[in-house]
């Protein structure tokens, strides 16, 4: 895709062609397209360009020597692989990674949770036995292993829109490719979090739970004791319930059985507190972090305000910016966990032979990102500025309000599956080369760094952070946007990815295949 898709108007001029994003910065972003010999006015330093610079790519805006470091937001990016004159590109050409040692300002003492104001907004939302709060209420067909989720297909599949009851979201198949073949430790440990994250989540009124019956991931692990069948779990096996057919006949009387259960189900006012939103990005690019990022960031800011939870996730995007995170950490056991998820991801690439740096994708790296570092760090803007109040692992339950991160990899549908198996009734994602993707349970809401992609995709996407780059927004302005879009979200307005029946369902597979 040509970067010339990125051109944003209004026309720049001289003076506002480049963005410099700190004072420290030896290099500065191009806001559209600039064509070699262009002229930059920039403080009181004039510039020319020395060859054709993409609108969000870098531009040197002070001599870097072959082997200085090239730093953006005030922090390192990479090095110069070579001598770096005043107007050229800098890119991957000439921009290498590397592995920068770190300095960490561990917290002292304890952050306490803030003080929540005397009122906060509501929304209308479904409450749980538990306690938690679910935006939606689906009935989920869930596959325990690959060898049920055909299966699972057909059963959901019985269910059209004309067949539900009032309030009754939906009947969505979660089938995988996992449950069977698998090593027994970690990886079964795992996939039984994120089977047992979806029975359970607070988006799921009721669910159909289906093995084959000799795979390694039984049902029973879900259940109580000599009992296939809880308040809000149906279960059974192909094996045991007839094959294929006879199983589709049960699913579909499970089904129904939840149905007449859920049907008295309705919405109700209750504390935006119960808001609990995943923070993702996928198909970013360099825009990312000077747009919707930050944005984000300051709804995040407004969530954690009020008690609310906002969850951070993808550990191969902090890489390079870890130490900013562990700087707000609550406390020093929070920011130690925070580090371990990075040196055990750093240890899972190993015996892969695999970097950080395989990360930025040939799409990110079009839309003007270089290295991981560069990536990470406008990729920790969505985490705001407030404390940082809990790690979990992936698809382990979240329990604290504020901002908590979650151990997932980058990989869009395996992080949203992460971060869904861990209690997330919303999702953010920002994107900027764009992305389509959503879930089966939990509402995605799609913001875009720049306004083109968003015109040329305006049927996937939901708000237009690109209106800051464009200078007709703020920063808080998008960020309280996307704050009260979310509320509008929780309590029932559609998102684009929803209407496009987006249901995209990855489990996390870190073992072999035996």
């Amino acid at each position: 895709m040509s970067s010339d898709l990125f051109t944003i108007q209004p026309p720049a001029t001289a003076a506002n062609a480049v963005i410099r994003l700190n004072p420290r910065d030896n290099v500065a972003i191009a806001r559209v397209n600039l064509p070699a010999g262009r002229h930059i006015e920039l403080g009181d330093r004039d510039l020319t360009t020395a060859s054709r610079i993409p609108a969000g790519h870098k531009v040197a805006i002070a001599p870097i020597a072959a082997g200085a470091v090239v730093l953006r937001y005030a922090e390192v990016i990479g090095r110069a692989k070579q001598s770096i004159a005043p107007g050229e590109h800098v890119h991957t050409h000439n921009v290498g990674f590397e592995e920068f040692a770190m300095t960490y300002e561990f917290p002292e003492g304890e952050s306490p949770h803030p003080n929540l104001p005397s009122s906060v907004p509501s929304i209308q939302a479904y409450t749980r036995p538990d306690g938690r709060v679910g935006t939606r209420n689906y009935v989920a067909i869930v596959s325990a292993s690959n060898c049920a989720s055909h299966t699972a297909d057909l059963i959901a599949a019985s269910f059209g829109p004309e067949d539900l009851p009032p309030n009754v979201d939906g009947v969505v198949a979660f089938t995988h490719g996992e449950g069977c073949g698998h090593s027994i430790g970690p990886d079964t440990e795992q996939l039984q979090r994120i089977v047992a994250g979806v029975l359970h989540h607070p988006n799921v009124g009721g669910a159909v739970l289906l093995g084959l019956g000799c795979e390694v991931n039984q049902i029973g692990a879900y259940l109580p004791p000599g009992t296939l069948r809880t308040d809000h779990i149906t279960a059974t096996t192909l094996q045991e319930s007839g094959g294929t057919r006879g199983t589709v006949e049960a699913g579909i009387a499970a089904v129904r059985e939840h149905f007449a259960r859920m049907a008295g189900i309705e919405r109700q006012r209750v504390p935006a507190t119960s808001i609990n939103l995943g923070l993702n990005c996928g198909g970013s690019d360099s825009f990312s972090g000077i747009t919707a990022n930050p944005a984000l960031g300051y709804c995040s800011d407004l969530l954690a305000a009020i008690g609310a939870t906002a969850v951070l996730a993808e550990t191969p995007e902090i890489f390079g910016a870890e130490h900013l995170l562990v700087r707000r950490a609550r406390n020093r056991a929070v920011a130690e966990r925070l580090l371990d998820c990075v040196r055990e991801y750093k240890a899972y690439l190993n015996r892969f032979s695999g970097s950080f740096d395989d990360n930025p994708s040939p799409g990110n790296k079009e839309g003007g990102l270089t290295t991981i570092l560069e990536k990470s760090l406008g990729a920790v803007a969505k985490s705001g500025t407030t404390p940082l109040m809990q790690v979990v692992e992936y698809a382990e339950q979240v329990t604290s309000p504020g901002l908590v991160f979650m151990n997932t990899p980058g990989y869009d549908p395996v992080s949203l599956t992460g971060l869904t198996a861990g209690g997330v009734n919303l999702i953010a994602f920002t994107t900027g080369r764009g992305s389509a993707i959503g879930n089966p349970v939990v509402p995605v809401i799609k913001i875009a760094t720049n306004t083109p992609m968003f015109n040329r995709m305006s049927a996937n996407m939901d708000i237009n952070a690109g209106r800051i780059m464009d200078g007709e927004a703020g920063i808080e302005e998008v960020g309280r946007e996307i704050f009260e879009f979310a509320l509008a979200v929780a309590s029932g307005r559609r998102t684009k990815a929803e209407d496009f029946g987006h249901r995209e369902f990855v489990p996390w597979r870190i073992g072999p295949v035996l």
